[in-house]
């Protein structure tokens, strides 16, 4: 389903839905811009959730950027790693509900 293609479609629902792209553009912008927390750390947080949300577009484009921002392959896979810990963490903490009391 992972068409690295399909991105060129963003321009289609640019002028589909302008104004709410517009604001998801800027969102998107902000969000990932210097601030408190360098651009390199929230790029590696960036790949870390698009690992958990597995989306093959989002780790793509977020692991180029924290490489642009000066993150190496040990630091994208300890961000990984961290977010692996995290899901199978939920996994366990969730399976306390099949427990009786």
């Amino acid at each position: 389903m992972y068409n690295k293609n399909n991105l060129a479609k963003l321009k289609k629902m640019d002028s589909l839905a302008p104004e709410v792209m517009k604001a998801f553009w800027a969102f998107d912008k902000a969000a990932v811009a210097e601030g408190a927390i360098p651009v390199k750390y929230k790029e590696l947080i960036a790949v870390a959730v698009a690992c958990t949300t597995q989306c093959p577009y989002c780790i793509d484009i977020h692991a180029g950027n924290a490489r642009k921002a000066g993150a190496n392959d040990a630091e994208l896979v300890e961000a990984a790693m961290v977010a692996a810990s995290l899901r199978a963490g939920g996994a366990v903490t969730h399976a306390t509900h099949a427990l009786s009391d």
